[in-house]
Order: C-alpha cells, then sequence, then structure tokens
C-alpha cells in the first residue's frame, strides 16, 4: 500500500537537529513532515547526553561536597546506584517518547514512523513498521538529520562479545563488577567516571597518550588523575586485538600478548555517519559517507538537499547541531520566500560560522573540562602567530572556597596580531558554567583591550579571568 503526500520541508530524523529544523520551518510558514525510525527526541534524549549526565551529576555533586569542610564527612559512603539509575529512567522518560510526539504535534509538523529513504530528487519513502510505504515529495528542501552511530573497530570476536557502546553505557540496568572501557575520548572518560563511581572496578585502554585529545594535553592529564585517584585503572599506549565473551566473562587480548577480564566491556573508539541506509545513492552521493556541506548546511552541489548536525561532520555536538538547524531553517525559509540570503541575513542569520572558530564543549568528568575555539597546537597548525597564557586555578580566591584543595588550570590563546582570543580551556571543579565567557570572548573577537574592562565579581572562579590578562600583559 503506498500513500503519497506533499510538503514544503521534508526532514530525516527526529532528534534535536531534526526538530529545530522542521520548528523554524514552521515557524517561517512552511509546512513540514519529520520521519524517524526509532524514538522522537533522538540520541541525545535517551542515550547520549540526557541519561549520561543524569548519571554523572550525583558523581559531581558528591565529589564537591567531599571537598567542602563541614560536609565531607556526611558524604562519605557509597552512592545508591539504583537510586542513580532509576534518576536516569526518569530523565530518559523511560524510553518513551510520547512528550516528544506531543511536541511535534504542537509545531504543526507531520510525525512518520519509518525508515525513511531518498528515491531521488526531493522524494522520501517511509516505510512503516507494517510495510506500509508513504512517498513524501519536499517543494523546497529535504534535510538529513540522521545523526551518528557508534563505530566499533574490525576486532575478531567482537561480534559475538556483545561489547557495550555508548547506548548500552548509558542506559544499563545495574552495575557491572568489572568494565573495561577502550577509548580516551569525552564518551570514555565520563563513562569510566561514571560507572568507577557507581561501584564498577573500571580499566580503560587508551590506544594514544593520554585522554581527550582533541583537548589541551593538560585537561587529559588532570582527568587521568583524578580518575586514578578514584580507583581506575588508566593504561595508555595499549591496543585490543581481539575480544572474546564466555558466559558471563568478557576478555580482551591486548596488543603485548597480555589479556585483561571483566563483566562488560565498552567501546567508545569514535562515531560513523548514520547515512548508509537513507539512499544517498539514487541522488549520486555514497552510503555512509559524511555529507559535505556548505555555511547555509546546504549539500555541497545540491540546490535542495540540506545535511544538518553530526551527518555533515562538522561538529559532533548536540548544541552545535542544534544552532545549524536554526540556521539551516531560516536558509530554506528564505529560499523557498526567493529572496537571496544576503538581502535578509540578520546577524549571520544563515551562514554557521560558529562551526569553524567557537566550538564550545565541556566534559562532565571530575574535574571538568571546558573549552572553546582552538587548542594551541591547533593554532599554530593553522599559521597564527599566538602566545598560550596558563594560569593555576588553585590561585584564585573564588577557587578556595568552592573547594578545598582545588586543582585546576586556565590557559587562553592569544592571536598576538589582532590581540584576539582564539582559544580558552579550563580545567577544574564547576567550569563548565565558565565556558559561555569564553564562547563570547571567542566568537566575538573581543580585543584584549576591552576584556581587561569585562570586571570577574570576587570572590568567584571566574576571577581566573583577571590572572590570565594580568598574566598576559606581564
Amino acid at each position: 500500500m503506498t500513500d503519497d503526500k506533499a510538503y514544503d520541508v521534508v526532514v530525516l530524523g527526529a532528534g534535536p537537529v531534526g526538530e529545530n529544523v522542521a520548528d523554524r520551518a514552521r515557524a517561517g510558514g512552511l509546512s513540514a513532515a519529520i520521519v524517524e525510525s526509532e524514538l522522537v527526541g533522538g540520541e541525545c534524549s535517551y542515550w547520549a547526553c540526557m541519561p549520561s549526565k543524569a548519571l554523572l551529576r550525583p558523581v559531581i555533586a558528591r565529589a564537591d561536597a567531599r571537598r567542602v569542610p563541614g560536609l565531607r564527612q556526611a558524604v562519605q559512603g557509597p552512592l545508591d546506584a539504583q537510586a542513580v539509575l532509576a534518576h536516569r529512567d526518569d530523565y530518559t522518560s523511560h524510553w518513551k517518547d510520547d512528550g516528544q510526539v506531543d511536541w511535534v504535534t504542537s509545531i504543526g509538523a507531520d510525525l512518520y514512523r519509518g525508515q525513511g529513504r531518498l528515491a531521488g530528487p526531493r522524494t522520501v519513502t517511509v516505510t512503516a513498521e507494517d510495510g506500509t510505504v508513504t512517498t513524501l515529495t519536499a517543494r523546497h528542501a529535504v534535510a538529513v538529520c540522521t545523526g551518528t552511530r557508534a563505530a566499533l573497530p574490525d576486532l575478531p570476536g567482537i561480534g559475538e562479545a556483545k561489547p557495550w557502546t555508548s547506548r548500552e553505557a548509558t542506559s544499563a540496568a545495574s552495575v557491572p563488577g568489572r568494565l573495561i572501557v577502550v577509548g580516551g575520548g569525552v564518551v570514555a572518560a565520563e563513562m569510566a567516571t561514571a560507572w568507577q563511581a557507581l561501584g564498577a572496578q573500571v580499566t580503560m585502554l587508551v590506544r594514544g597518550d593520554g585522554l581527550l585529545p582533541r583537548m589541551e594535553p593538560f585537561a587529559g592529564e588532570l582527568v587521568a588523575d583524578a580518575l586514578r585517584e578514584a580507583g581506575a585503572e588508566v593504561r595508555t599506549g595499549v591496543s585490543v586485538t581481539a575480544v572474546e565473551r564466555t558466559g558471563a566473562t568478557v576478555t580482551a587480548t591486548l596488543d603485548d600478548g597480555s589479556a585483561l577480564e571483566a563483566d562488560e566491556i565498552l567501546f567508545a573508539t569514535g562515531r560513523a555517519p548514520r547515512t548508509e541506509d537513507i539512499g544517498l545513492e539514487t541522488v549520486g552521493l555514497v552510503p555512509g559517507d559524511w555529507l559535505e556541506v556548505d555555511d547555509s548546511l546546504r549539500v555541497v552541489g545540491s540546490d535542495w538537499l540540506y545535511a544538518v548536525g553530526d551527518a555533515n561532520h562538522r561538529a559532533l555536538l548536540t548544541h552545535q547541531g542544534k544552532y545549524q538547524a536554526r540556521i539551516a531553517g531560516a536558509a530554506i525559509t528564505a529560499r523557498a520566500a526567493g529572496v537571496p540570503l544576503l538581502e535578509t541575513d540578520r546577524w549571520g542569520a544563515h551562514s554557521a560560522t560558529a562551526d569553524h572558530d567557537a566550538v564550545p564543549q565541556v566534559v562532565f568528568t571530575d574535574p571538568e573540562a571546558a573549552s572553546a575555539g582552538l587548542t594551541l597546537a591547533e593554532a599554530e597548525a593553522a599559521g597564527h602567530r599566538v602566545r598560550a597564557v596558563d594560569q593555576d586555578l588553585a590561585g584564585v580566591a573564588g577557587a578556595g572556597l568552592y573547594a578545598d584543595g582545588y586543582t585546576g588550570r586556565a590557559r587562553m590563546i592569544v592571536d598576538l596580531d589582532r590581540e584576539v582570543l582564539l582559544g580558552v580551556t579550563f580545567v577544574g571543579p564547576g567550569v563548565g558554567e565558565l565556558i559561555h565567557s569564553a564562547t563570547i570572548a571567542v566568537a566575538g573577537e573581543v580585543p584584549i583591550d576591552r576584556l581587561w574592562h569585562a570586571v570577574p565579581s570576587y570572590p568567584t572562579v571566574s576571577e581566573v579571568w583577571l590572572r590570565l590578562l594580568e598574566a598576559y600583559r606581564g
């Protein structure tokens, strides 16, 4: 059975990115359909941002409390793991999407459940679970917002070993006794932090030299030190060559010939685009590839196909995807009205420039690591003449009040030719709330001589800004 319908915009994927594309299109007066094969709300709502942060918040709160005189003795006991997991379940709506479906209805978009595939220019077919096929025609645009999936390495035995990916790590119903975490990036560091605190004995196996390789080196060093202090084992320069599961035990064979046993093994070894089964071949593109886009998020070489969020590989972060969605929705609306983008653009509303220069990120470990813009290595590789200015956060009065024995570090990267900031990194308890000030400074290209007059409140951790500027001025 086939049903045919036409819309101004058809969106593949109902995660935060797809929802925002549809919302911006509807706000611009366009009709919109959203196609989703899983839960409306996407990876972030059910297997990434929300459940992971629900798992981590009690961990961080307890760690902070243990650093406060008069409170630390009251919080020396273990976390109530079942209460933490139940709280996590509440934040995922118990993996039911009724509320998200209601939101889609509230904006006036139509939801189609099933596998959506391109079937030529401006055409999408949706195959429902019962086999019904609906053909959707897009008058103006199709937006691919299908996100990414965990990328598992091609190792002997990995299929039969049933390893955890980020999905299982954020949705597990119980705490494993022993957990191997393979990888050293954000997912690996956050999940190692969470499960170690919840009672697992965690061993991290990191192929590279340290954790968080896309941040300043000191970020990974401080996070690794804290994980070791919490009882986790962090091993660098090691690779897994095979995996085997026998009953309830999984065994990882390492490149030095040794073996390590655990109850579960998490592979947090990267992401791949979910574009392998969406019909890209019908429009001359390669299934499974990242999609190259311009700054309006339109696929290069097309006048109707957009790729928004993780699928375009510009910045694999939910907040950047939502930002892109607002840009794409505005661009689609303007083009549908036949108005050149430059004639209607306000504040760069049709150009996703923040994906190039001022991407913010927070890693919710203990200590937190937060950054915006370029690292020193990235700035130098891009040919900038720069200076790195460092500050020990322990020397800031607000940090000492925040926690006894506060350990942290800050760095700003100054473009010496223009005297603006190219990047900022903070590592320490609570620094996630500092990063937006850095993002504004980097994105706004605020001159150093103006930042000098942005006075931080005393005594807060934000006073690190004053110390950094003092160090720069000498």
